[in-house]
């Protein structure tokens, strides 16, 4: 009886202060920033509740797919990206969303983009996690993505020292779909692409299964249900693209994660006097300001704060904040080895999942394109090398959860 009163009362303090940060950041954004940037780190919050409630991992629905041919978590990523390509494309092509410049993260088409991909693909099965995928479960209560993350980040950091030699490898320019084809039939093929991705995991899960999987159906119901989960995959999805829709209305440019992560570690090298700001990518005036000015003043790091406090709350609010320390060596190893791969990549690439993948689809960059194929390859082999790091995993052909 009292174990279950301790777990309550833990709960309940991790709800407040979970809710106190979310105040507090929001109170210090609007006040060294302003209003723009205090709703952008509540967008965060909301994003990292839809995470952890959706349980919307990309590393896991592929995991699930690739193992087992079960498509469900891949159909909810193509109606993401569906309703983002509807939502975006008209505003990217006007260059203006109510009455404000916006602007899309395009980027060339490049070898440093595949081969960025394929290390990030490799990093999400090794790490447990893609760049949104790490922040929620962080701040869900997971030790060991606390691992991948610190190494995530320095990853980040070391591909900053080497991007001019990775970016002068064979590229085309950026290519748009919505300069070169218009919007509306940008819009169609986009369409077209995420019907036969669609298509073929029905085809491949239906061969292996006889049928589709179907939801995980629960007890819970109304408010309790969004309050303590679990949520349907394809909400979150919806919710996701919403979510980012309004990061493009509030910023200007969608919703990124992975450039943030780069400069926590060169703040923290340059406190213990490293010095990286004479580094090529430190002296571009966007990333000298970042590195120069208090997180306050970046978007991507209060949003990325927000997603960790925000799944803080869900996970208590659900009643599952519970950090387990007890980490096998492997386990740990592969942590440190996904992260600095997922770091490393994602430099290379423009971006991880949500800036390259669903940022830059939703932005009608082909690099987004190149990005999900050479990920997805990465991908393939990542799980080929799981079981040295994790001997004891056992399939979970029905349950897509986490990232």
């Amino acid at each position: 009886m009292s174990t279950l009163s301790n777990k309550a009362i833990s709960v309940q303090k991790s709800v407040w202060f979970a809710l106190a940060f979310l105040i507090i950041g929001c109170l210090g954004a609007y006040h060294f920033v302003g209003l723009n940037q205090a709703l952008l780190f509540l967008v965060g919050g909301a994003l990292g509740m839809t995470l952890y409630h959706a349980s919307f991992g990309f590393t896991s629905s592929w995991r699930v797919f690739i193992k087992e041919r079960r498509g469900r978590g891949l159909r909810a990523q193509m109606i993401m990206l569906a309703l983002a390509v509807v939502l975006f494309f008209p505003a990217l092509g006007a260059g203006q969303l109510f009455g404000h410049p916006v602007q899309g993260f395009v980027s060339p088409v490049s070898m440093s983009v595949a081969i960025g991909a394929l290390i990030f693909g490799i990093g999400m099965q090794l790490g447990g996690g893609c760049a949104s995928g790490t922040l929620y479960t962080v701040g869900g209560g997971s030790a060991r993505m606390v691992i991948t993350l610190v190494f995530f980040c320095f990853g980040s950091l070391l591909a900053t020292k080497h991007l001019d030699w990775w970016f002068n490898l064979p590229h085309l320019a950026p290519i748009s779909v919505i300069e070169q084809f218009g919007v509306l039939p940008a819009i169609l093929v986009n369409f077209l692409l995420f019907a036969v991705i669609a298509a073929i995991t029905v085809v491949l899960e239906k061969k292996r299964h006889g049928s589709l999987e179907s939801e995980t159906k629960t007890s819970q119901h109304g408010l309790k249900r969004f309050l303590q989960g679990p949520w349907p995959l394809v909400w979150g999805g919806i919710i996701l693209t919403l979510l980012n829709f309004a990061t493009l209305a509030l910023a200007g440019r969608p919703w990124g994660v992975t450039s943030a992560l780069a400069v926590w570690a060169a703040k923290f090298v340059d406190m213990i006097g490293f010095n990286v700001s004479t580094w090529d990518y430190w002296q571009q005036p966007a990333n000298a300001a970042a590195l120069s000015q208090p997180l306050w003043f970046d978007i991507t790091s209060m949003m990325n704060f927000g997603i960790m406090l925000g799944a803080l709350l869900a996970a208590s609010l659900a009643g599952k904040f519970a950090p387990n320390f007890n980490i096998p060596r492997r386990s740990i190893l592969a942590a440190v080895f996904g992260g600095l791969l997922l770091g490393y990549g994602a430099r290379l690439a423009y971006g991880c999942n949500i800036g390259a993948y669903f940022s830059g689809i939703a932005s009608g960059s082909l690099h987004g394109w190149l990005w999900l194929v050479f990920a997805f390859i990465g991908n393939a082999f990542g799980v080929k090398l799981r079981p040295f790091f994790f001997p004891n995993e056992k399939p979970q052909p029905t349950k897509i959860t986490g990232c």
